[in-house]
């Protein structure tokens, strides 16, 4: 047992069976960041001082004075594989993605607005600011660009490709949280904003509640883009996701009908953490992404 990561607050409120959606929302702010002692969280298997090599800075546009601070694998000018982290999180959570990219492609991981290397301070909640970031890292060449998302990454990947429609060849959604009707805060949640207990907490998890007390008008908004989704989509759910529940499915099926095909991956008992625990499938599921076809 060791004191618990504050980068991955979720996979320790896992391990501890904390489950259930308000719950874990209120306790990922308050519980995570009080608790003593925890089990160890979920993450690359690769250190984060692995991708120190790899880290890049650009000043973001149309946000004077920020910066956003990202990690780039792979040639130059290879069509784009962008990872996008859930919260909180950070582009370092991709390490064993960005050590081993897909032969010839270039992949980006980036520490989204609030969070990582990235600015500003406090959160930013807005998916549309999220996606402009993401999309500040987009090749404007013509050659092709997966975004994946993980988490609430899979929102910021969505409103990306909605907000840009033509300009993103394929999305995996990974765990995504885009049903508005599954989102709900706990009372907790707010204890949590309060100016006193804020400042107790680490800024990745001040932000991360900041963004989950938020998220659902914030996909309310979005859902009336998602039809305008035009790339390619690949989404892969564990059956037992426990804080991203696998009822998000369905709705995506469903509000996605603007895509050019829409290909489903389910993954029998596995939880939220894809990325680190389900590599092998994550990477069958980039690589169906990466097809040009369907």
């Amino acid at each position: 047992m060791r004191p618990p990561s504050f980068r991955h607050p979720r996979s320790w409120l896992w391990r501890q069976r904390l489950v259930g959606g308000p719950q874990v929302r209120w306790l990922t702010a308050l519980g995570v960041a009080l608790a003593a002692v925890g089990c160890a969280p979920a993450g690359p298997r690769a250190k984060a001082s692995a991708t120190d090599a790899l880290r890049r800075t650009m000043a973001l546009p149309g946000a004077p004075g920020q910066t956003l601070s990202y990690l780039q694998a792979g040639p130059a000018d290879g069509p784009q594989l962008i990872l996008v982290h859930g919260t909180p999180g950070a582009a370092s959570d991709w390490a064993d993605y960005l050590l081993s990219p897909p032969p010839g492609w270039q992949v980006l991981a980036l520490d989204r607005p609030g969070f990582g290397h990235s600015g500003p301070p406090g959160a930013v909640t807005p998916l549309p600011v999220q996606a402009a970031a993401v999309q500040a890292l987009m090749a404007r060449d013509g050659r092709p660009v997966v975004l994946l998302g993980h988490s609430l990454g899979g929102p910021v990947v969505a409103q990306v490709a909605a907000q840009y429609p033509g300009q993103v060849s394929a999305l995996v959604l990974l765990a995504a949280s885009l049903d508005p009707a599954l989102e709900d805060v706990h009372p907790m949640q707010h204890v949590g904003a309060w100016p006193g207990v804020r400042a107790l907490l680490p800024r990745a998890l001040r932000n991360a509640n900041a963004e989950l007390m938020a998220l659902k008008p914030e996909l309310q908004a979005l859902a009336t883009r998602l039809p305008q989704v035009q790339a390619k989509v690949v989404i892969v759910h564990g059956t037992q996701d426990q804080l991203v529940p696998v009822a998000n499915v369905p709705y995506m099926q469903a509000q996605l009908r603007g895509a050019r095909c829409v290909q489903t991956v389910l993954l029998p008992g596995r939880n939220h953490f894809l990325p680190w625990h389900s590599q092998d499938e994550v990477r069958a599921a980039i690589a169906q992404a990466l097809e040009p076809g369907c």
